[in-house]
């Protein structure tokens, strides 16, 4: 018997390895909360939240907990821009509510227990409110300007948060970005932090500058280049990147948690040479993650450079061990 009521109690956390079989877990659920994790099989973290979503599953009998390999079903990674394992996404009624992005077992936590219960009491609304403002506070301050938007600086999704960006980048202001179309509770709770009801909005320094209007009357009297940081090109801070290191790695994650197979698999290939090498993890930057492409005249990562100069991609590596001329080429001999 108590075999049974293990099995009913874990009934409501399943694996989905199709796109239908994902569609039809969101759809059976209702309005029920869906929690998706994205994980990968080579990455240890993604095991250590399956045993925190273990645990939440027999704690939250109504929410359904979904785990989902996101490199066997490209076509929802894609879809839902999986970037990195493990991800979580939140769903209501087949429609995306939240978003979390890494293994922080706390805030899954918090998400769950806020998202599952509706109308819960004000002890706990207030702690809610709390942690959406100390993330809020961060997001504004991860650089020193930042310009949370529709879309990202190189695909703008928005008229206003094209126009803004344009601006930005003829008066050669260095910007980091946030989508709040990624993130449901950001886009809303920052309206209310901010006192501003619309987007794009841009901070210098952690303060509020404003939209796109007050952005284009700061160009238009010459104000904009004293309230935003001067940036350098794109080109000189790639230069400076690809520099930092005799052996420099572009890759999904760093040396200590490689976040894709291919990333994974080139990590193992340099560790095996014993050279020292640097890594700079593209997902942390959508500058260098686009423009590094166009730089180096290579689609795809990882790219590794060697001296400044590129040497190609996980393929050219396994060539070049197989040939037994790795090391020499990292040490800059041939």
């Amino acid at each position: 018997m108590r075999r049974t009521e293990q099995k009913r109690k874990m009934a409501n956390l399943v694996e989905a390895t199709t796109n239908q079989q994902f569609e039809n877990f969101l759809a059976k659920a209702g309005k029920c909360l869906t929690v998706v994790h994205f994980q990968a099989a080579w990455a240890p973290q993604c095991g250590q939240m399956n045993d925190v979503m273990a645990e939440l599953a027999k704690e939250h009998a109504h929410t359904t907990f979904v785990k989902l390999e996101a490199e066997a079903v490209p076509e929802v990674s894609e879809k839902y821009e999986i970037n990195s394992v493990p991800t979580f996404l939140f769903f209501k009624a087949g429609e995306k509510v939240d978003r979390m992005d890494g293994a922080h077992a706390p805030e899954l936590t918090k998400k769950v227990e806020r998202l599952a219960v509706a109308g819960g009491p004000v002890g706990a609304a207030e702690s809610s409110a709390t942690d959406i403002n100390q993330r809020l506070k961060k997001l504004i301050n991860a650089a020193p300007c930042m310009l949370f938007m529709k879309g990202s600086s190189q695909e703008p999704r928005c008229g206003f948060s094209r126009q803004i960006v344009a601006l930005l980048k003829e008066h050669s202001i260095q910007f980091s970005s946030f989508d709040i179309l990624s993130d449901e509770e950001v886009r809303q709770e920052l309206k209310t932090y901010s006192n501003w009801p619309t987007y794009p909005q841009l901070y210098a320094n952690g303060e509020l500058v404003g939209g796109l209007d007050i952005v284009k009357e700061l160009a238009e009297s010459g104000e904009l280049e004293n309230t935003c940081p001067k940036a350098v090109t794109l080109e000189h801070r790639l230069k400076t990147i690809i520099n930092q290191s005799p052996v420099m790695v572009f890759m999904k994650g760093n040396k200590e948690a490689a976040k894709c197979g291919f990333s994974r698999q080139t990590l193992e290939i340099l560790n095996s040479t014993g050279v020292d090498y640097d890594t700079f993890d593209i997902l942390q930057d959508e500058e260098v993650r686009q423009g590094l492409k166009t730089y180096s005249n290579w689609p795809t990562y990882p790219q590794l450079y060697v001296k400044g100069d590129l040497i190609g991609g996980l393929d050219i590596l396994k060539e070049l061990k197989e040939s037994g001329d790795l090391v020499s080429v990292l040490k800059g001999e041939s």
